[in-house]
Parts: structure tokens; C-alpha cells; sequence
């Protein structure tokens, strides 16, 4: 079973797939003009490979670490690109480095898988008969390359039980979720630093942005007072505080640039 392929620039989260995939869900960018794109942060690491003249001799590859804020790019017509966004704390399965040495870096695939089994993801991306094909063969390297899985370690386990926590209960606070895991606020922001690359306060504020995001998306119009309430904010100036500390601009001014432009991750 493969992961969910989300075509951009419909930007749905995908729920997880019940294999055993280290990638959450895959999507897909193809730019018919020249336009600026919104590069959201998210708080999973992400593979992304690009063709078009963007990218170095047409065809790169990178991983990009946990962002904090939002990017704008200007994308060429014909730019295409495959996002592959990887599970909470498989980074060393998959990379090879920790979460933590990634956060706010992009790097070079060829410089964490090496040159060999890079060159050989080029080969087989440049014979892809389109982007859904391109993404499956993302994909399938990603599954081929990480390490098989091992027992996952007891701090590891309690960091994703935490990250789990926050994410899908909108009113949970930090220090709520340490109590109720039976350890200290400052033992679990350490546990995040070294398991997730950001620590608990920040990834709730990620999580809260894109639930209220989503939501906001999928309103007509968008009532943010009771979108600000169901996604784990005081009150609807908290909630603009944060799209502006995240996006830059206010949660309507987001809106409307990505119903113009779309989103692409975190490219």
C-alpha cells in the first residue's frame, strides 16, 4: 500500500497510511506560469525533487528539515516537483542524520544517501511518465534506502506519544501533555529536541496552524472566531498573532495567496 498522493495545490492532509512506509504522505506540484508560491513549514522532514530549469541540471533532490515560518518563491513555468513528507522520527532511518542536525537545513540528497543510489534516483525519476509516477518512485527509494525498523527506543516512543497528543486534541497545552506522560515540561522539551528537532511548544504551534489552516480552507466563508476556538487558540487575535509570527501575513491575506498560487510544502 502506498502513501497518500495529494496533488497540489489542494493542500488536504492525508491521514497515514497503514503500511509500513516511513513516508506519511507524498504530493505533487506542476506549474502551468510563472508564479509565486507560499512554502509553508512543517514539522515532519521532507524529501523533495525538482525538474524543470530550477533545478541544478534539471533534476536535484533535497531534504528539508523542521521550518518555523513560511518562504515565498517565485517558480518557473514547467517547474515540477515531487514532496515526500516523512513520518515524525524517521529521519535516521531514512537519512541517516538526526532531526535536530536538519532542522532549518536544506541539503543536498547526494550528500546524505551519496552519490551511487542518488544518481540512480535521478535515472529513475527522469523516466517517470508523469508526476504521479515520479512520486511512486520517490517513494520506493525512500522505502529501499531507510534502515529496516528497529524497536523504537522508550524516549523516542514517549516524544511521539506527546507529539500525537498535541496534534490531534486542539486544547491540549504542553504542560498538560508532560503530566499526563508522567514527566517534567523541561524533560519532554528535550526529549522533542532530540527525537522531533523542535521542541514541544513550537511543534503546537505548527500543529494549531495547520488545523486552523485546513479548517479555515474548508469554511465558505471562513468564521474565525470559532476557527480560532476549535484549533487550540485563546481567541481569534492569538490565532492571527500566530499566522502572522508563522505566515507573515493574516490568516484572510493567507488565504487569498493560496487560492491564487498554492502551496509547495516547504520547497
Amino acid at each position: 500500500m502506498h502513501s497518500p498522493i495529494v496533488q497540489e495545490p489542494r493542500v488536504a492532509r492525508a491521514s497515514l497510511p497503514s503500511s509500513g512506509s516511513p513516508v506519511a504522505e507524498l504530493s505533487v506540484l506542476e506549474c502551468d506560469r510563472d508564479g509565486q508560491r507560499v512554502a509553508l513549514p512543517y514539522a515532519e522532514l521532507q524529501i523533495v525533487a525538482r525538474f524543470g530549469v530550477s533545478a541544478r541540471g534539471g533534476l536535484d533532490a533535497h531534504a528539508m528539515g523542521v521550518g518555523q515560518s513560511a518562504r515565498r518563491k517565485m517558480l518557473r513555468r514547467g517547474q515540477r516537483s515531487v514532496m515526500a513528507r516523512l513520518r515524525l522520527g524517521a529521519s535516521e532511518r531514512v537519512l541517516g542524520v538526526s532531526a535536530p542536525e536538519l532542522t532549518g537545513r536544506i541539503v543536498a540528497l547526494e550528500d546524505l544517501w551519496g552519490k551511487a543510489d542518488t544518481e540512480d534516483l535521478y535515472e529513475r525519476l527522469a523516466g517517470a511518465r508523469d508526476t504521479v509516477a515520479a512520486a511512486a518512485i520517490l517513494e520506493s527509494a525512500i522505502v529501499a534506502r531507510s534502515a529496516p525498523a528497529q524497536a523504537v527506543r522508550a524516549h523516542t516512543s514517549l516524544a511521539l506519544e506527546a507529539a500525537k497528543r498535541l496534534a490531534t486534541r486542539s486544547a491540549s497545552s504542553v504542560s498538560a501533555v508532560a503530566d499526563e506522560l508522567g514527566v517534567s515540561e523541561r524533560h519532554l522539551r528535550r526529549l522533542f529536541q532530540e527525537t522531533l528537532g523542535v521542541g514541544p511548544k513550537a511543534y503546537a504551534k505548527l500543529t494549531r496552524f495547520h488545523r486552523a489552516l485546513r479548517a479555515a480552507r474548508e469554511s465558505r466563508p471562513a468564521g474565525w472566531a470559532g476557527i480560532a476556538a476549535g484549533a487550540g487558540y485563546y481567541d481569534q487575535a492569538h490565532l492571527i498573532a500566530e499566522f502572522r509570527s508563522i505566515a507573515g501575513v493574516t490568516p484572510r491575506e493567507l488565504l487569498g495567496e493560496l487560492r491564487t498560487s498554492g502551496s509547495i510544502g516547504r520547497v
